[in-house]
């Protein structure tokens, strides 16, 4: 095989502090990945996996029967492909599985007209069709709950004022420019102790949210009350949907919790606000299953060949579960795609790697990354308030690369505040640079499985990506489905994903961690 050494070196120390070895070291395996790019791009199978995962498979909220469905499609497809040690692992408890059954939602007087609307997860449902008046009241504390006491039976009750919503004249979808990928090149992280900071003011305001929320949904029930409807974040028919109820198994009673289009909900809002009176039809038929209240992650591997390294693991992976208005298509049955592609790919190539190469599919992820975060802790070790305390497993770790920002184009990668790795990831760039992939950031992006990894003092890394429609229609909205996929950035994706893990897989050494704190 060939190999290209990337050049730089002088700059590159510069920036990074590392010896100048390091770099002129860092070799590419071209032969190798110039075939993992023809096989991404001409036999694709991508799209194919992911109708499998969306269309008939979808959508895949933790702990539904869909979810379970989906995968054992899951574990049977990487079997077939000849991955071994294809095996779901048991975490949790996570609580209750829901399914949305079916939804309707109209106006009855004064004059009908249908509604777009959903439950929102875990929400109760109303058993049968409820028909009742709109009342619009402010729930905002202890006293605002005296001022309407008896006045909420068989009401459906709005409380949010109707969303500001204004054309749109920029475009929806959108690409990475240069001048975008150069600044995020140039962000310094914030510090430590500011994330810190951070997080501890957010967790004192949403525990006082938690709390008054639970006494104001003890109050609707009480009162009698049909249900609450809300307002979806969104507009021209995308409704964004997340969870409104408990899938704790010993949850107290609950009223309906209802998301509408915020068109619909505008309406409703403003007639009442007239002194019109408003009678509206809700019929929302949902399922909850409590036998087992575990969910699970699924983990399988082409194993390693080196008799030194085949003991040491890299891990690709992404989130399988989704939110329930869509199918999960961009969020993350995108990442799980790519995923299940890329280990096909080297499947494919009869690529015999050095270390082992796993893939892990986590779930609840969209739950506080439950399902990657119990992984890291069985495998790997725990925290608590004497420090880290490392299994075993934990030194035999090289890399976890993840995928969970959509459909886009990975266009670079976040180094999670590891200068280290930074040459080594501009050289394995190298043969994607000319298609678009070139930009390094020493920042991290958003809550996602990486994460999990990271805490434990291990090697985890998010790409960079095009954003496309992630944020403006699709991510955790009605319209996270098929349609909404770009085949040729999956593709792409699915190339980058099965080369990185090929290098990480080669390298004589593992990849550099950073200081456990």
């Amino acid at each position: 095989m060939r190999f290209l050494p990337i050049s730089r070196v002088a700059a590159l120390a510069a920036v990074f502090c590392l010896p100048l070895a390091l770099s002129a070291q860092e070799k590419v395996d071209v032969a190798t990945i110039e075939r993992i790019k023809t096989e991404a791009m001409d036999h694709s199978q991508v799209m194919d996996i992911m109708s499998w995962l969306t269309d008939v498979h979808g959508p895949r909220l933790t702990g539904s029967p869909i979810t379970k469905a989906a995968g054992d499609w899951t574990i049977a497809t990487l079997r077939g492909w000849g991955l071994s040690n294809v095996h779901y692992e048991s975490w949790g408890p996570f609580g209750m599985g829901w399914t949305a059954n079916a939804f309707s939602a109209r106006v009855v007087s004064p004059h009908p007209f249908t509604m777009i609307g959903y439950a929102g997860a875990w929400s109760t449902g109303t058993a049968g069709a409820q028909t009742g008046r709109v009342m619009r009241v402010a729930l905002d504390s202890a006293p605002d709950l005296e001022k309407v006491r008896g006045t909420l039976r068989g009401a459906w009750v709005i409380m949010a004022d109707p969303p500001e919503l204004e054309a749109r004249f920029d475009p929806m979808a959108a690409r990475l420019g240069e001048e975008q990928l150069a600044r995020m090149a140039a962000i310094e992280p914030p510090s430590l102790e500011q994330q810190n900071a951070s997080r501890g003011r957010t967790n004192v305001r949403r525990g006082g949210r938690v709390n008054f929320a639970a006494a104001r949904n003890a109050f609707l029930v009480e009162e009698g009350a049909l249900g609450v409807i809300q307002p979806g974040r969104g507009d021209g028919g995308t409704v964004f949907v997340s969870a409104t109820g408990s899938r704790a198994a010993d949850a107290p009673a609950s009223v309906p919790t209802v998301v509408l289009a915020g068109e619909h909900y505008g309406k409703l809002a403003r007639m009442v606000e007239r002194g019109v009176p408003v009678e509206v039809e809700i019929n929302s038929d949902v399922s909850f299953y409590g036998g087992d209240l575990n969910s699970f992650n699924i983990i399988g591997e082409i194993p390693g060949t080196d008799p030194t390294l085949k003991d040491e693991v890299v891990m690709i992976g992404a989130h399988f579960d989704s939110w329930h208005a869509g199918t999960g298509a961009t969020d993350n049955g995108a990442g799980t795609g790519v995923m299940m592609e890329a280990m096909r790919i080297l499947r494919a190539l009869d690529l015999s790697p050095r270390r082992t190469i796993k893939i892990g599919l986590w779930t609840g992820e969209e739950q506080g990354l439950l399902g990657s975060r119990a992984y890291v802790a069985e495998h790997f070790g725990t925290r608590d308030s004497t420090g880290f305390h490392p299994t075993a497993e934990q030194a035999n770790f090289a890399a976890y690369f993840n995928v969970d920002n959509g459909t886009g184009k990975i266009r670079g990668v976040y180094q999670q505040s590891n200068p280290a790795v930074g040459p080594i990831f501009e050289a394995w760039m190298a043969p994607f640079k000319t298609d678009g992939m070139a930009t390094l950031t020493i920042t991290n992006t958003g809550g996602t499985d990486h994460l999990a990894f990271d805490g434990a003092g291990l090697p985890g890394f998010q790409f960079i990506q095009d954003p496309v429609e992630y944020s403006t229609r699709t991510h955790h909205s009605n319209m996270d489905t098929w349609e909404r996929l770009q085949a040729d950035d999956m593709k792409w994706n699915s190339a980058v994903l099965a080369s990185f893990a090929w290098q990480a897989a080669q390298r004589d050494e593992k990849l550099p961690r950073k200081p456990l704190d």
